[in-house]
């Protein structure tokens, strides 16, 4: 990922762990974007090289050139499965 790009992904509205938000990683930083005041909310900052991320239940999933990382939203943990 080069400095200044964008990724993202979406929060299902109701699904009570982050609904309707956007994720995004930006510039090594997840943010959680409300949808209506456009709120940033830093969630987790330092990710180098992000390949992807995704939403499923309330983990945020996140791939990097060298590890999958897993920021649970309910407990704002961060787990690496190996």
């Amino acid at each position: 990922m080069t400095a200044g790009s964008k990724l993202s992904c979406y929060g299902i509205p109701g699904d009570g762990c982050g609904g309707g938000r956007e994720f995004v990683i930006e510039e090594q930083t997840l943010y959680a974007i409300d949808p209506v005041t456009k709120e940033r909310i830093t969630l987790l900052e330092g990710i180098k090289e992000a390949k992807t991320i995704e939403k499923k239940g309330c983990d945020i999933i996140i791939t990097t050139q060298d590890a999958k990382m897993v920021f649970n939203l309910s407990t704002f943990t961060l787990n690496t499965p190996r």
